[in-house]
Protein backbone atom coordinates (compact mmCIF):
# COMPACT_ATOMS: atom_id res chain seq x y z
CA UNK A 1 0.00 0.00 0.00
CA UNK A 2 2.86 2.43 0.64
CA UNK A 3 2.39 5.40 2.30
CA UNK A 4 -0.66 6.62 -0.22
CA UNK A 5 -4.22 7.28 1.46
CA UNK A 6 -6.58 4.60 0.23
CA UNK A 7 -9.49 6.10 -2.27
CA UNK A 8 -12.89 4.99 -1.70
CA UNK A 9 -15.38 5.02 -4.23
CA UNK A 10 -18.02 7.85 -2.94
CA UNK A 11 -20.56 7.44 -6.48
CA UNK A 12 -23.28 6.07 -4.79
CA UNK A 13 -23.55 7.61 -1.37
CA UNK A 14 -26.61 9.59 -2.68
CA UNK A 15 -28.58 6.64 -3.44
CA UNK A 16 -28.21 5.25 0.40
CA UNK A 17 -29.83 8.23 2.30
CA UNK A 18 -32.83 7.03 3.95
CA UNK A 19 -36.23 7.95 3.07
CA UNK A 20 -36.40 10.42 5.34
CA UNK A 21 -34.14 13.26 3.77
CA UNK A 22 -36.74 13.57 0.83
CA UNK A 23 -38.36 15.57 3.28
CA UNK A 24 -34.80 17.49 2.95
CA UNK A 25 -34.12 20.61 0.64
CA UNK A 26 -31.42 19.64 -2.30
CA UNK A 27 -29.44 22.36 -0.71
CA UNK A 28 -29.43 20.30 2.98
CA UNK A 29 -28.98 17.15 0.80
CA UNK A 30 -26.31 18.31 -0.64
CA UNK A 31 -24.89 19.43 3.03
CA UNK A 32 -25.98 15.90 3.73
CA UNK A 33 -23.98 13.97 1.44
CA UNK A 34 -20.57 16.30 1.60
CA UNK A 35 -20.75 15.50 5.37
CA UNK A 36 -20.58 11.54 4.77
CA UNK A 37 -18.19 11.82 1.96
CA UNK A 38 -15.66 14.29 4.52
CA UNK A 39 -16.31 12.00 7.17
CA UNK A 40 -15.10 8.56 5.20
CA UNK A 41 -12.35 10.51 3.53
CA UNK A 42 -10.77 11.66 6.89
CA UNK A 43 -11.25 7.84 7.99
CA UNK A 44 -9.62 6.48 5.20
CA UNK A 45 -7.23 9.10 5.56
CA UNK A 46 -6.32 8.33 9.38
CA UNK A 47 -3.36 7.14 10.73
CA UNK A 48 -1.23 6.15 7.33
CA UNK A 49 2.07 5.73 9.44
CA UNK A 50 0.16 3.61 12.28
CA UNK A 51 -0.78 1.02 9.17
CA UNK A 52 2.81 0.91 8.07
CA UNK A 53 4.46 -0.47 11.47
CA UNK A 54 1.79 -3.28 11.49
CA UNK A 55 2.76 -6.67 9.28
CA UNK A 56 0.91 -7.28 5.96
CA UNK A 57 -1.69 -9.50 7.55
CA UNK A 58 -2.81 -7.67 10.46
CA UNK A 59 -2.69 -4.12 8.00
CA UNK A 60 -5.64 -6.23 6.12
CA UNK A 61 -7.69 -7.20 8.87
CA UNK A 62 -7.08 -3.61 9.74
CA UNK A 63 -8.08 -2.08 6.97
CA UNK A 64 -11.19 -4.94 6.36
CA UNK A 65 -12.83 -3.41 9.94
CA UNK A 66 -12.26 0.08 8.86
CA UNK A 67 -14.85 -0.78 6.10
CA UNK A 68 -16.87 -2.13 8.43
CA UNK A 69 -16.60 1.24 10.50
CA UNK A 70 -17.39 3.03 7.16
CA UNK A 71 -20.57 1.29 7.15
CA UNK A 72 -21.74 1.85 10.39
CA UNK A 73 -20.71 5.54 9.77
CA UNK A 74 -23.41 5.65 7.09
CA UNK A 75 -26.25 3.82 9.15
CA UNK A 76 -25.45 6.18 12.49
CA UNK A 77 -25.75 9.36 9.94
CA UNK A 78 -29.23 7.72 9.05
CA UNK A 79 -29.96 7.29 12.45
CA UNK A 80 -29.07 11.23 13.19
CA UNK A 81 -31.58 12.27 10.35
CA UNK A 82 -34.02 10.33 11.33
CA UNK A 83 -34.01 10.32 14.93
CA UNK A 84 -34.27 14.42 14.61
CA UNK A 85 -37.44 13.88 11.87
CA UNK A 86 -39.23 11.88 14.26
CA UNK A 87 -38.66 14.63 17.10
CA UNK A 88 -40.16 17.10 14.53
CA UNK A 89 -42.85 15.03 14.46
CA UNK A 90 -43.77 14.50 17.93
CA UNK A 91 -43.06 17.98 18.77
CA UNK A 92 -45.91 18.87 16.66
CA UNK A 93 -48.11 16.35 18.08
CA UNK A 94 -47.42 17.41 21.61
CA UNK A 95 -48.11 21.34 20.62
CA UNK A 96 -52.20 20.70 21.10
CA UNK A 97 -51.22 19.26 24.56
CA UNK A 98 -49.15 22.51 25.47
CA UNK A 99 -51.99 24.69 24.09
CA UNK A 100 -54.79 22.69 26.06
CA UNK A 101 -52.35 23.11 29.43
CA UNK A 102 -51.93 27.00 28.28
CA UNK A 103 -55.30 27.66 28.29
CA UNK A 104 -56.04 25.57 31.74
CA UNK A 105 -53.21 27.36 33.64
CA UNK A 106 -53.71 30.95 32.30
CA UNK A 107 -57.76 30.57 33.12
CA UNK A 108 -59.11 31.05 29.11
CA UNK A 109 -61.06 27.71 29.74
CA UNK A 110 -62.47 26.02 32.83
CA UNK A 111 -62.57 21.87 33.20
CA UNK A 112 -65.39 20.03 33.95
CA UNK A 113 -66.18 20.05 37.76
CA UNK A 114 -64.88 23.04 38.94
CA UNK A 115 -67.79 25.26 41.17
CA UNK A 116 -67.51 28.72 42.57
CA UNK A 117 -67.13 28.59 46.11
CA UNK A 118 -68.06 30.57 48.97
CA UNK A 119 -66.23 33.41 48.93
CA UNK A 120 -66.21 34.56 52.17
CA UNK A 121 -65.20 31.17 53.48
CA UNK A 122 -62.36 30.85 50.82
CA UNK A 123 -61.52 34.11 52.15
CA UNK A 124 -61.18 33.73 55.46
CA UNK A 125 -59.22 30.64 54.78
CA UNK A 126 -56.73 32.38 52.38
CA UNK A 127 -57.92 30.06 49.59
CA UNK A 128 -57.44 30.95 46.29
CA UNK A 129 -60.86 29.05 44.75
CA UNK A 130 -61.99 32.37 43.03
CA UNK A 131 -58.56 32.68 40.96
CA UNK A 132 -58.35 32.10 37.52
CA UNK A 133 -56.42 29.24 36.20
CA UNK A 134 -53.38 27.95 38.34
CA UNK A 135 -51.67 30.67 39.89
CA UNK A 136 -47.96 30.78 40.00
CA UNK A 137 -47.76 27.83 38.18
CA UNK A 138 -44.54 28.25 36.38
CA UNK A 139 -42.78 29.79 39.07
CA UNK A 140 -43.63 26.78 41.22
CA UNK A 141 -42.48 24.64 38.55
CA UNK A 142 -39.17 26.15 38.10
CA UNK A 143 -38.26 26.62 42.07
CA UNK A 144 -39.00 22.87 42.75
CA UNK A 145 -36.37 21.73 40.52
CA UNK A 146 -32.73 21.71 41.86
CA UNK A 147 -30.44 22.95 39.15
CA UNK A 148 -33.22 25.84 38.78
CA UNK A 149 -34.12 27.07 42.47
CA UNK A 150 -30.49 27.83 42.45
CA UNK A 151 -31.04 31.21 40.06
CA UNK A 152 -34.50 32.29 41.36
CA UNK A 153 -33.99 34.20 43.80
CA UNK A 154 -36.64 35.79 45.91
CA UNK A 155 -36.34 39.25 44.36
CA UNK A 156 -37.28 37.46 41.32
CA UNK A 157 -40.39 35.64 42.22
CA UNK A 158 -42.82 38.70 41.94
CA UNK A 159 -41.43 39.27 38.27
CA UNK A 160 -41.81 35.30 37.64
CA UNK A 161 -45.71 35.34 39.09
CA UNK A 162 -45.88 36.69 35.59
CA UNK A 163 -44.88 34.28 33.70
CA UNK A 164 -47.77 32.53 31.35
CA UNK A 165 -45.76 29.78 29.05
CA UNK A 166 -42.75 28.48 28.07
CA UNK A 167 -42.41 27.27 24.82
CA UNK A 168 -39.06 25.41 22.78
CA UNK A 169 -38.57 24.69 18.74
CA UNK A 170 -35.61 23.29 17.17
CA UNK A 171 -33.88 25.73 14.82
CA UNK A 172 -31.76 24.46 11.71
CA UNK A 173 -29.65 27.82 10.32
CA UNK A 174 -27.57 27.37 12.48
CA UNK A 175 -28.37 24.41 14.19
CA UNK A 176 -29.39 24.33 18.02
CA UNK A 177 -32.65 25.22 20.04
CA UNK A 178 -34.77 28.35 20.83
CA UNK A 179 -36.80 28.96 24.43
CA UNK A 180 -39.65 31.61 24.86
CA UNK A 181 -41.01 32.93 27.53
CA UNK A 182 -44.75 34.35 27.51
CA UNK A 183 -45.43 37.35 30.27
CA UNK A 184 -48.65 38.81 31.01
CA UNK A 185 -48.63 42.31 31.15
CA UNK A 186 -46.40 43.60 33.94
CA UNK A 187 -44.87 46.53 35.94
CA UNK A 188 -41.65 44.97 35.60
CA UNK A 189 -40.56 45.15 31.87
CA UNK A 190 -41.97 46.10 28.56
CA UNK A 191 -40.89 42.67 26.52
CA UNK A 192 -43.88 40.01 26.52
CA UNK A 193 -41.64 37.56 25.06
CA UNK A 194 -38.15 36.44 26.54
CA UNK A 195 -36.11 34.07 24.15
CA UNK A 196 -32.79 32.16 24.83
CA UNK A 197 -31.23 30.71 21.67
CA UNK A 198 -28.77 28.08 21.55
CA UNK A 199 -26.52 27.97 18.52
CA UNK A 200 -24.46 24.50 18.53
CA UNK A 201 -21.52 23.10 16.44
CA UNK A 202 -22.27 19.60 17.01
CA UNK A 203 -25.96 19.31 18.09
CA UNK A 204 -25.55 15.43 18.40
CA UNK A 205 -23.14 15.64 21.05
CA UNK A 206 -23.96 18.62 21.80
CA UNK A 207 -21.39 21.14 21.34
CA UNK A 208 -22.12 24.76 22.46
CA UNK A 209 -21.11 27.54 20.16
CA UNK A 210 -22.75 30.29 21.83
CA UNK A 211 -26.10 31.79 23.38
CA UNK A 212 -27.94 34.46 22.83
CA UNK A 213 -30.78 36.07 24.97
CA UNK A 214 -33.51 38.72 24.95
CA UNK A 215 -32.29 42.57 25.84
CA UNK A 216 -34.94 43.23 28.85
CA UNK A 217 -36.30 46.64 28.27
CA UNK A 218 -36.70 46.77 32.36
CA UNK A 219 -39.05 49.53 33.83
CA UNK A 220 -37.04 52.53 35.65
CA UNK A 221 -35.93 51.11 39.21
CA UNK A 222 -37.29 47.83 38.87
CA UNK A 223 -34.23 45.81 37.11
CA UNK A 224 -34.04 42.81 39.36
CA UNK A 225 -30.72 41.90 37.97
CA UNK A 226 -29.67 45.36 39.67
CA UNK A 227 -29.09 46.97 43.22
CA UNK A 228 -28.41 50.50 42.45
CA UNK A 229 -26.68 52.76 46.41
CA UNK A 230 -26.87 56.03 46.57
CA UNK A 231 -23.88 57.83 48.60
CA UNK A 232 -23.75 61.63 49.62
CA UNK A 233 -21.40 63.71 48.71
CA UNK A 234 -18.07 64.49 50.96
CA UNK A 235 -18.73 67.56 52.76
CA UNK A 236 -17.13 70.53 50.83
CA UNK A 237 -17.64 69.20 47.60
CA UNK A 238 -18.66 71.10 44.68
CA UNK A 239 -21.02 68.28 43.23
CA UNK A 240 -24.00 68.47 45.08
CA UNK A 241 -25.62 65.51 43.63
CA UNK A 242 -26.18 62.22 45.31
CA UNK A 243 -23.28 59.77 43.93
CA UNK A 244 -25.16 56.60 42.07
CA UNK A 245 -24.00 53.10 42.00
CA UNK A 246 -25.26 50.37 40.08
CA UNK A 247 -23.67 46.94 41.39
CA UNK A 248 -24.95 43.64 39.62
CA UNK A 249 -27.22 41.16 41.60
CA UNK A 250 -27.49 37.20 41.19
CA UNK A 251 -30.63 36.75 39.34
CA UNK A 252 -32.35 34.42 37.42
CA UNK A 253 -33.30 37.11 34.46
CA UNK A 254 -29.35 37.10 34.05
CA UNK A 255 -29.90 33.95 32.14
CA UNK A 256 -30.80 36.20 29.37
CA UNK A 257 -27.48 37.66 29.24
CA UNK A 258 -24.88 34.86 28.22
CA UNK A 259 -21.32 34.68 28.75
CA UNK A 260 -20.32 35.66 25.38
CA UNK A 261 -17.27 34.00 23.65
CA UNK A 262 -14.39 36.54 22.63
CA UNK A 263 -13.79 36.60 18.63
CA UNK A 264 -10.01 36.32 19.19
CA UNK A 265 -8.86 33.55 21.22
CA UNK A 266 -5.72 35.28 22.24
CA UNK A 267 -7.58 38.06 23.80
CA UNK A 268 -8.39 35.38 26.56
CA UNK A 269 -6.05 33.68 29.16
CA UNK A 270 -6.19 30.25 29.88
CA UNK A 271 -7.44 30.52 33.50
CA UNK A 272 -10.06 33.18 31.99
CA UNK A 273 -10.80 30.49 29.22
CA UNK A 274 -11.46 27.86 31.78
CA UNK A 275 -13.68 30.41 33.45
CA UNK A 276 -15.96 31.42 30.76
CA UNK A 277 -16.13 27.24 29.52
CA UNK A 278 -17.63 26.84 32.94
CA UNK A 279 -20.42 29.02 32.93
CA UNK A 280 -21.15 28.57 29.18
CA UNK A 281 -21.77 24.60 30.46
CA UNK A 282 -23.67 25.90 33.66
CA UNK A 283 -25.73 28.50 31.20
CA UNK A 284 -26.61 25.05 28.90
CA UNK A 285 -27.19 23.27 31.57
CA UNK A 286 -30.14 25.42 32.64
CA UNK A 287 -31.14 25.50 29.10
CA UNK A 288 -31.63 21.94 28.57
CA UNK A 289 -33.41 21.43 31.96
CA UNK A 290 -35.87 23.87 30.99
CA UNK A 291 -36.38 22.28 27.68
CA UNK A 292 -35.56 18.29 28.51
CA UNK A 293 -37.30 18.63 31.97
CA UNK A 294 -39.51 21.45 32.92
CA UNK A 295 -41.38 22.00 29.52
CA UNK A 296 -42.37 18.06 29.22
CA UNK A 297 -43.56 17.60 32.44
CA UNK A 298 -44.56 21.19 33.83
CA UNK A 299 -47.36 19.66 36.31
CA UNK A 300 -45.29 16.91 37.71
CA UNK A 301 -42.84 19.49 38.63
CA UNK A 302 -45.66 21.94 40.23
CA UNK A 303 -46.78 18.63 42.55
CA UNK A 304 -43.37 17.85 43.35
CA UNK A 305 -43.95 14.39 41.63
CA UNK A 306 -40.93 14.67 39.23
CA UNK A 307 -39.19 15.31 42.27
CA UNK A 308 -39.53 12.10 43.86
CA UNK A 309 -38.89 10.53 40.80
CA UNK A 310 -35.95 12.11 40.62
CA UNK A 311 -35.06 11.12 44.23
CA UNK A 312 -36.25 7.92 43.31
CA UNK A 313 -33.53 7.17 40.35
CA UNK A 314 -31.18 8.27 42.73
CA UNK A 315 -31.71 6.29 45.12
CA UNK A 316 -31.42 3.49 43.43
CA UNK A 317 -27.82 4.62 41.71
CA UNK A 318 -26.78 5.15 45.42
CA UNK A 319 -28.02 1.26 46.01
CA UNK A 320 -25.80 0.14 43.52
CA UNK A 321 -22.85 1.83 44.81
CA UNK A 322 -23.48 0.89 48.61
CA UNK A 323 -23.59 -2.66 46.91
CA UNK A 324 -20.28 -2.27 44.94
CA UNK A 325 -18.87 -0.59 48.38
CA UNK A 326 -19.84 -3.35 50.61
CA UNK A 327 -18.22 -5.88 48.37
CA UNK A 328 -15.43 -3.93 48.07
CA UNK A 329 -14.99 -4.30 51.92
CA UNK A 330 -15.91 -7.59 52.18
CA UNK A 331 -12.78 -8.50 50.02
CA UNK A 332 -10.89 -5.63 52.21
CA UNK A 333 -11.52 -7.69 55.37
CA UNK A 334 -10.37 -10.82 53.37
CA UNK A 335 -7.28 -9.25 52.74
CA UNK A 336 -6.67 -8.25 56.51
CA UNK A 337 -7.36 -11.77 57.22
CA UNK A 338 -5.20 -13.46 55.16
CA UNK A 339 -2.40 -10.59 56.19
CA UNK A 340 -2.69 -11.19 60.08
CA UNK A 341 -2.52 -14.32 59.38
CA UNK A 342 0.45 -14.30 57.78
CA UNK A 343 1.99 -11.99 60.35
CA UNK A 344 0.87 -14.52 62.90
CA UNK A 345 3.98 -17.11 61.44
CA UNK A 346 6.67 -14.53 60.94
CA UNK A 347 8.79 -14.02 64.15
CA UNK A 348 7.44 -12.57 67.28
CA UNK A 349 11.26 -10.56 67.51
CA UNK A 350 10.20 -8.70 63.63
CA UNK A 351 9.28 -5.28 64.54
CA UNK A 352 5.76 -4.10 63.02
CA UNK A 353 5.86 -0.98 60.70
CA UNK A 354 3.53 1.15 60.79
CA UNK A 355 2.75 4.36 58.40
CA UNK A 356 0.63 7.26 58.84
CA UNK A 357 -1.61 8.73 56.48
CA UNK A 358 -2.12 12.09 55.00
CA UNK A 359 -6.10 13.32 55.29
CA UNK A 360 -7.32 14.34 52.44
CA UNK A 361 -8.28 17.60 51.17
CA UNK A 362 -11.50 18.41 49.91
CA UNK A 363 -12.70 17.91 46.39
CA UNK A 364 -12.22 20.78 43.82
CA UNK A 365 -14.52 22.56 41.53
CA UNK A 366 -18.27 22.44 42.79
CA UNK A 367 -21.60 23.81 40.55
CA UNK A 368 -21.68 26.75 38.67
CA UNK A 369 -23.88 29.83 40.23
CA UNK A 370 -24.17 29.39 43.97
CA UNK A 371 -21.69 31.73 45.24
CA UNK A 372 -23.34 33.64 48.21
CA UNK A 373 -24.92 37.36 47.13
CA UNK A 374 -22.96 40.56 47.91
CA UNK A 375 -24.39 41.97 51.20
CA UNK A 376 -26.14 45.09 49.04
CA UNK A 377 -27.69 42.59 46.57
CA UNK A 378 -29.81 40.53 49.17
CA UNK A 379 -33.45 41.21 49.60
CA UNK A 380 -34.39 43.40 51.80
Amino acid sequence: MGGEKENIDLSDLNISLPPAAAALSAEDRVDLVNALKDKMQSLAGLHADALESLSPNVRTRVEFLRGIQSQHDEIEAKFFEERAALEAKYQKLYEPLYAKRYDIVNGVVEVDGVVKEPTTENAAEGGDSDAKGIPDFWLTALKTNEVLTEEIQERDEPVLKYLKDIKWSRIDDPKGFKLEFFFDTNPFFKNSVLTKTYHMVDEDDPILEKAIGTEIEWYPGKNVTQKILKKKPKKGSKNTKPITKTEECESFFNFFSPPQVPEDDEDIDEDAADELQGQMEHDYDIGSTIRDKIIPHAVSWFTGEAVQAEDFDDMEDGDEDDDDEDDDEEDDEDEDEDEDEDEDEEELSKPTKKVAGKPKGPAKGGAQGNAEQPADCKQQ
